[in-house]
């Protein structure tokens, strides 16, 4: 497959459908010699996934950008798989955990029953020899370079994902066509009835509308809904120290609301209206970010004060017309606080196993 044919490899995948990454040299066939197709950079961190077979999450047709300024753009044959992030071992380290996007022409369906979890374990190392216009080489280089001043300046799907989308309209009535056919909006109902096919195909006409009303309000008439707008001139942070494994219940809104000041933020963290729905909810603290790449000019961020990312915890994009990039939002310390009552860790390892934790706010 070459550079030139890329629309061959397009597969139209649904969410839910399995598929196998292509080997390395299948890969290396498709990209250019900045390791892109169709401006899409094939990053280090996604090599290891070659020859595996894994279910798709969602479709990404389109995703949310914080390169220029802020906006939903259309991207074109791509997907994302289930449970991959980059884990930013090509970019210096960077936590952010991104989930990555794959262009179909990387894919090709799989068929369900030969999936098994040693499917899903990690093949012996490629012993493919590098071919085409593309090396391993060449995606190492393209994913780091140093600029005059001699500062390391990285390049990523997330630093570059402008230049592979394109402009959609708040108004475009086939963008939410598209989150309908592409089973980003299912329920997984059990079982394939006719009334559950009804009921899935209402609740997504539910989701659709609901995310209109919402994008008319906050960026066409540019409201702040839902409200996080604090009133204080200088915020404070408050340091718990917690580490991977902890229990945490997240705050109430008014309590996080009495941290931010005027624009949102504590201490330059800005608490979005997608955390909101997590307020009162109990999860489990997955890591803590001490850095992370600049979307803007590719710099690696040094955190004064380290960030929390809570396992399961993602941008639902109730707020950002169904948006599925799933991005980890970050919390304060003093957004959180620790769980000790028995009771409560009780109640939320039954919530764990049905997916999301949460108690009422």
């Amino acid at each position: 497959m070459s550079a030139s044919s890329t629309r061959h490899g397009v597969l139209n995948l649904k969410a839910g459908e399995w598929v196998e990454v292509r080997d390395q040299e299948e890969i290396l066939a498709t990209l250019d010699q900045h390791g892109r197709l169709e401006n899409q950079p094939f990053m280090p961190e996604m090599l290891q996934y070659c020859g595996k077979r894994i279910r798709v999450s969602k479709r990404a047709d389109k995703t949310c950008q914080y390169v220029v300024g802020w906006s939903i753009r259309r991207v074109k044959d791509s997907v994302h798989l289930d449970g991959v992030r980059c884990d930013g071992t090509g970019h210096g380290g960077c936590e952010a955990s991104c989930l990555i996007f794959w262009k179909e022409a990387w894919l090709k369906r799989a068929e369900p029953h030969l999936v098994s979890a040693a499917h899903l374990q990690r093949r012996g190392a490629a012993s493919a020899q590098d071919g085409g216009p593309c090396t391993t080489q060449d995606i190492l280089a393209a994913s780091q370079t140093t600029n005059p001043g001699g500062e390391q300046i990285h390049s990523c799907q997330a630093t570059e994902v402008f230049k592979f989308s394109s402009h959609m309209s708040l108004w475009d009535p086939r963008q939410y066509i598209r989150d309908l056919r592409s089973g980003n909006l299912r329920h997984d109902f059990s079982g394939d009835s006719r009334s559950a096919r009804v009921l899935e195909f209402l609740l997504g006409i539910l989701q659709v509308i609901r995310a209109l009303v919402m994008s008319f309000f906050t960026e066409y008439r540019h409201l702040n809904y839902p409200a996080t707008t604090g009133t204080l001139e200088t915020t404070s942070i408050e340091v718990l120290d917690l580490q991977p494994g902890e229990l945490v219940q997240v705050r109430s809104r008014a309590e996080i609301l009495a941290t931010l000041d005027k624009e949102s933020r504590n201490r330059g963290l800005l608490f979005d209206g997608e955390m909101y729905p997590y307020c009162g909810g109990i999860y489990r603290v997955l890591r803590r970010v001490h850095h992370i790449v600049d979307d803007k000019t590719g710099k690696m961020v040094d955190m004064r004060n380290p960030c929390i990312v809570l396992d399961g915890v993602v941008c639902r994009s109730d707020y950002h017309r169904l948006c599925p990039r799933a991005i980890y939002p970050y919390w304060r310390e003093n957004w959180l606080q620790r769980v000790f009552d028995e009771r409560q860790v009780a109640r939320a390892s039954v919530s764990e196993t049905q997916g999301v934790s949460s108690l009422p706010h």
